[in-house]
C-alpha cells in the first residue's frame, strides 16, 4: 500500500486540504513520480489531488448525472473552502423556458455603481450550478474587487440545445438593461466562466457585437470550450486520467445536441465564428488539459483579428482549477492572476 493510501485509509478525517497544506517536499512525496507530458511537468498539488481521486471513487463519466451534479457540489465545499464576500442574494428574473435565478456577489468595502462580472459556470452542459461555482464566484468578487452575477442556466439532457445560450444570453441581457438599477456600471460589465460557461461567455461577446445594448468591456474565459467537435490534439492527449475526460465531454455533448446539425450553429462553439470587435480578453488554460488547445487556438485568433488578448497556460495545472481556490498553493495563485486581469480589464 502507498504512502498515501495509507493515510487516506487510516484517518478517515484527512481532506484534500490539510493534504496540500503540509510542507512542499512532502506533497512532492505523496503525490509520486514526476509527471511529464508535452514537455510540461505537473504540478504535484495536482498530481496529488489526482491520486485522491483515483483512490476515492469511481470515475465521474460513470455516475448517473443526478448523483454526479450532488458530487460536484459536495467536492467543491473541499476544494473550494469557505471564501470571505461582503454580501450574497439570489434574484429570480424571466428567463426563455422559465425562471432563471443570478447570484449577486458583493466583494467587501465596494460601494456604489461598480464594474461587474456576468458569470457562467462549467460542468459539460450536464454538471454545475449556482453552488457549485460559489467559492470561485467568491474570490474573484473579493479579488478582483467587482460585483459578480452568476447565472443558474438550465442543463441537459432535461434542456438540450439551444436551452444554455438561450439562458445566458438572455442573463446578460438582463444584468445590461437593468444595471444601474442594480449598482452596476454599465461601461464596465465582463462576461467570462470557465469551461463550458467560458465557451458561452464567447459567444455572448460574439452575439453582442451584432447586437443593439452594452456590449462586453472584457472577458474572462477559463479554459473555454471553443470547439464543440473536439479536433485539438490536447483532446487526445490528456483523453483520459487529468480529471476531465474525453469520456466525460462526449456524454455532455450527446446530452446537449439534438444532433449532429448543431454543430454547426453559430450558438455553440466560438472558434469558427468571426470575432471581429469581440471585446478585449483574457485567456487562460492549463497544461494537462483536454481542452488546452483549443483555448490557445481561440486566443491565437481573436489576436489575429485585432482584439486586445493576453493568453497565459498554467503548465502545470489540470482541468477545473478554479475551483480549488480553497486548497493548495497553486491554484489560488493562477485564479488570482485571472482576478488582477479582470480587475485590469475593467479599470
Amino acid at each position: 500500500m502507498s504512502l498515501l493510501a495509507q493515510l487516506v485509509g487510516s484517518a478517515r478525517g484527512v481532506t484534500a486540504r490539510s493534504l496540500l497544506a503540509l510542507p512542499r517536499p512532502v506533497v512532492r512525496r505523496l503525490a509520486g513520480a514526476p509527471v511529464v507530458i508535452d514537455g510540461r511537468t505537473l504540478d504535484p498539488e495536482m498530481q496529488l489531488l489526482l491520486r485522491l481521486q483515483r483512490i476515492e471513487g469511481p470515475a465521474v463519466e460513470t455516475l448517473p448525472i443526478r448523483k454526479g451534479r450532488a458530487n460536484v457540489v459536495s467536492a467543491t465545499a473541499v476544494a473550494g473552502g469557505s471564501q470571505p464576500i461582503g454580501a450574497v442574494t439570489d434574484r429570480t428574473i424571466d428567463g426563455p423556458g422559465g425562471p432563471l435565478t443570478l447570484r449577486f456577489y458583493t466583494p467587501r468595502g465596494l460601494t456604489g455603481d461598480a464594474p461587474a462580472l456576468v458569470f457562467f459556470h462549467g460542468g459539460a452542459w450536464i454538471y454545475g450550478d449556482l453552488d457549485s461555482h460559489d467559492p470561485t464566484c467568491r474570490f474573484l468578487a473579493e479579488e478582483a474587487q467587482v460585483r459578480v452575477v452568476a447565472v443558474d442556466y438550465r442543463l441537459a439532457p432535461e434542456a438540450t440545445f439551444p436551452a444554455a445560450f438561450d439562458d445566458v444570453w438572455a442573463a446578460w441581457t438582463w444584468v445590461t438593461e437593468h444595471a444601474k438599477g442594480i449598482a452596476i456600471d454599465p461601461s464596465r460589465i465582463a462576461v467570462g466562466g470557465d469551461s463550458v460557461g467560458g465557451g458561452l461567455a464567447a459567444l455572448v461577446a460574439q452575439r453582442a457585437v451584432g447586437e443593439e445594448g452594452i456590449k462586453p468591456a472584457f472577458q474572462l474565459l477559463i479554459y473555454p470550450v471553443t470547439d464543440v467537435a473536439g479536433t485539438s490534439a490536447s483532446r487526445t492527449t490528456y483523453a483520459e486520467g487529468f480529471y476531465l475526460t474525453k469520456a466525460f465531454m462526449d456524454l455532455g455533448g450527446e446530452s446537449y445536441l439534438r444532433g449532429d446539425e448543431d454543430l454547426a450553429d453559430p450558438r455553440l462553439s466560438p472558434l469558427p465564428q468571426d470575432v471581429t470587435g469581440v471585446a478585449p480578453a483574457y485567456v487562460v488554460t492549463a497544461g494537462f488539459d483536454i481542452l488546452r488547445d483549443e483555448g490557445k487556438a481561440y486566443a491565437d485568433k481573436l489576436r489575429a483579428a485585432g482584439v486586445p488578448v493576453e493568453y497565459v497556460c498554467e503548465d502545470g495545472l489540470i482541468h477545473t482549477f478554479v475551483n480549488m481556490v480553497g486548497v493548495g498553493r497553486s491554484a489560488p495563485k493562477a485564479v488570482r492572476r485571472a482576478a488582477a486581469a479582470l480587475q485590469r480589464g475593467l479599470s
